[in-house]
């Protein structure tokens, strides 16, 4: 589940609201592309072998793409380690679904160690951007999403074949947590643009 976008604007009241909406447009796609997924997870994916593998992949690849742009617009990688660390084992994890696609256990297994090492990146994003407002979703999101990781690599050493419904709801937490702070950013004073 992922990072979030804070200028590092001066902090004035009009830089204020320009952040404060810029991270709120931000949590507003991350939420909808992982509505969005959930959605394709469940229809096509369900449905689909092809379909579930390219949305397996993809899921983390667009976490990269994510944490990419939230570097690139917070001063480099120097100033935002924890999201440039989520680029790189998201851009890893997206390779490593695509090498061992072929068996939805060790694609779980891959995907809980994301889960697990995402979700403590986020976390500590979370924590130390907690100023920036709706932060405390995402520190339970990130919280969550260890958690979550833990889950998935005892669920993929079992013998029940997992399947890409077994990940989605990773997904859908994690749009509702994105939504949740993006909603709290549109009420919050100085979060309006």
């Amino acid at each position: 589940m992922e990072s979030q976008i804070v200028d590092r604007a001066p902090r004035t009241a009009a830089g204020a609201v320009s952040n404060g909406a810029k991270l709120r447009n931000y949590y507003f796609l991350r939420a909808g592309v992982a509505a969005a997924w959930v959605a394709a997870a469940f229809t096509l994916g369900k449905a689909s072998p092809p379909a579930a593998a390219a949305l397996l992949i993809a899921y983390p690849a667009w976490d990269a793409l994510a944490n990419l742009i939230d570097v690139s617009r917070n001063g480099g990688a120097a100033r935002n380690r924890p999201q440039a660390l989520n680029l790189a084992v998201s851009g890893v994890t997206a390779v490593a679904v695509a090498a061992v696609i072929g068996s939805m256990h060790a694609v779980l297994g891959v995907f809980g160690a994301w889960a697990i090492l995402a979700g403590l990146l986020q976390l500590a994003t979370g924590v130390r951007r907690w100023k920036s407002g709706a932060q405390w979703a995402m520190v339970l999101s990130g919280a969550q999403s260890a958690l979550a990781g833990g889950f998935f690599l005892h669920q993929s050493l079992g013998s029940a074949v997992p399947g890409i419904t077994d990940v989605a709801p990773y997904a859908g937490f994690g749009a509702f947590y994105f939504a949740i702070s993006a909603i709290w950013l549109l009420f919050s004073r100085g979060a309006r643009s």
